[in-house]
């Protein structure tokens, strides 16, 4: 019971670190006029894609949106100008995402304010500490049902 009792503990503590961290991040760019963090967070997993043009499947699964989700935030940052919504070359059905040159701006606009406020929280980490979080929650995540996403999330974000 006590076991069970830490876990829950430990989970606790991570979704409120998580909650409170983001939530000084979306502060952090909004005081600097960017756009939100879920503008980042999509700029990002676009341009670490391995190819660059990830297909918006492979965009909805890296960040747990539904297949709507992705679409209307697709639309918005295409609305921008940040993304542009291009053919894939072996699948014409298939749509996949590309940054333009306001993209790639935005996008490090976007990341020093970013890394800024994550360094100014995550500081209070050692690597040794950072180090067990992580192995910690990869044994989490590879618990899940969805392994399969989180392959492909993990080889989205190489």
């Amino acid at each position: 019971m006590a076991s069970s009792n830490r876990r829950l503990d430990a989970w606790r503590s991570v979704v409120t670190s998580h909650a409170a961290v983001t939530e000084r991040v979306q502060r952090a760019l909004a005081g600097a006029d960017l756009p939100p963090l879920s503008w980042f967070e999509l700029l990002r997993a676009v341009k670490s894609s391995p190819n660059g043009r990830p297909r918006m499947s492979e965009l909805a699964d890296y960040l747990t949106l539904s297949r709507g989700g992705i679409t209307k935030l697709v639309d918005r940052l295409q609305e921008a100008g940040y993304l542009e919504r291009v053919s894939c070359a072996d699948d014409r059905r298939a749509l996949q995402a590309e940054l333009t040159a306001a993209g790639e701006r935005m996008l490090g606009e976007m990341e020093a304010v970013y890394a800024g406020e994550l360094g100014r929280h995550l500081k209070a980490l050692t690597g040794e500490e950072a180090d067990l979080i992580i192995e910690a929650l990869e044994k989490v995540t590879a618990s899940t049902c969805d392994r399969a996403t989180h392959a492909t999330a993990a080889a989205t974000a190489e």
